[in-house]
């Protein structure tokens, strides 16, 4: 299959996806493996894609590469900087990438080495950005998720991590059966006392085909309760920028200078490679993705081929993209973008979609940019499927 075609954008981003965890979180549905058997061969095609997809970024910078997954922190030093060595040999990189580790708080703690600490060799090889998963700081929570770590190394992790990182995202969750506000206050105020600069934190969706499906169909787990996400969200929007955090897209919050580069190119259209499998590329105009599956991908990539499909998006794919992305943002859908880029008549439309929401005070303009209200916030996504236009 071919690759994605590049574009004249000139900042982009890496997206290496490790799809390698200890055990399945229950409400997970991202592409991963609890075997690690494969994982030098891994290593070796993600290197081998990183090379073959080079020029899709000949007129690019790299400035963000990003480790997510599955389990980032499984791969040790030596293993990450392999591939961080394999990305400058190949693409030209700015002179300060945000090079951001996703870790889980059992791992940044198991690691620990007699003279040198995880977290030094991390700074060694360049990584300056560290997204840890602590979901909760209740033993309860974690084991209904069934994360591999307990409350107590959570709080470890992050006493250690702010020793030695300065720029350090923590990922929480609300709406968890049984959880209360008070207990999600106390969640909120446990991540702040660590004095974390940034903070994305996600509702618990039940996805299909996951354990937690499976357990509310049996009625193991109680089902989510939408207006208890909905009440703790706010709480959570209303606690965060209280302290001073700003609010900049739908699930993350950042003290001023600590946004997340790498979303933030994302949000604002930029390009991005996926590299592994289930990985997914995006440059403007055209999508693709990665086979999801470990075994096949590796064995494609053993012959020097891409395991990648794509998808060329209609003007109104494009246009529905940004209506999605520029909504969950403090940048909100530029009017005068909407205009030059689709056309007058696509401006005329979103104004006309818009206006119910506008007398609903879900959506209102501002500086010529249409932005979702406080009201509007936890619906944000919905607000923007009502105004997607059909191809």
């Amino acid at each position: 299959m071919s690759s994605l075609d590049s574009d004249k954008l000139e900042g982009a981003g890496i997206y290496i996806h490790i799809p390698f965890c200890k055990q399945a979180c229950h409400y997970c549905d991202f592409h991963f493996s609890t075997s690690l058997k494969k994982k030098e061969e891994l290593i070796q095609a993600l290197i081998t894609e990183i090379k073959l997809r080079k020029g899709e970024f000949a007129k690019k910078t790299v400035e963000t590469i990003y480790f997510g997954g599955g389990t980032p922190s499984l791969l040790s030093a030596d293993e990450l900087k392999l591939i961080i060595d394999s990305v400058y040999k190949h693409y030209q990189v700015s002179e300060n990438p945000e090079i951001t580790l996703e870790a889980n708080p059992d791992d940044l703690i198991e690691a620990k080495d007699v003279s040198k600490t995880i977290f030094e060799d991390y700074k060694s090889i360049g990584i300056n950005r560290l997204s840890i998963g602590i979901q909760s700081f209740f033993q309860a929570d974690l084991k209904l998720m069934n994360r591999a770590h307990n409350s107590e190394e959570a709080k470890i992790a992050l006493q250690e991590a702010t020793k030695y990182f300065d720029n350090i995202s923590v990922d929480l969750i609300y709406g968890v059966p049984g959880s209360t506000n008070a207990q999600w206050l106390e969640n909120i105020e446990t991540a702040l006392s660590f004095n974390i600069p940034h903070i994305s934190s996600y509702a618990l969706t039940v996805e299909p085909k996951t354990a937690l499906a499976s357990f509310i169909k049996k009625g193991i787990i109680e089902n989510v309760d939408d207006a208890l996400a909905e009440a703790q969200f706010h709480l959570l929007v209303d606690t965060l920028t209280s302290r001073g955090y700003i609010h900049y897209e739908l699930s993350n919050f950042g003290k001023p200078e600590y946004f997340s580069k790498n979303n933030s190119a994302y949000w604002q259209g930029k390009s991005y490679l996926g590299i592994g499998p289930s990985a997914h590329s995006f440059n403007g105009k055209v999508r693709g993705w990665n086979i999801r599956n470990n075994t096949k991908y590796i064995e494609s990539l053993s012959e020097n081929k891409l395991p990648l499909e794509i998808e060329t998006l209609t003007k109104t794919d494009q246009y529905n993209e940004y209506i999605m992305t520029g909504l969950r943002t403090i940048w909100g859908v530029s009017l005068e973008k909407i205009e030059r880029d689709f056309g007058l008549h696509f401006k005329e439309l979103l104004l006309k979609e818009s206006e119910k929401h506008i007398v609903n005070q879900l959506l209102y303009i501002k500086e010529n940019s249409l932005h979702v209200t406080k009201k509007g916030l936890f619906l944000s996504d919905g607000i923007a499927s009502d105004l997607f236009l059909l191809n």
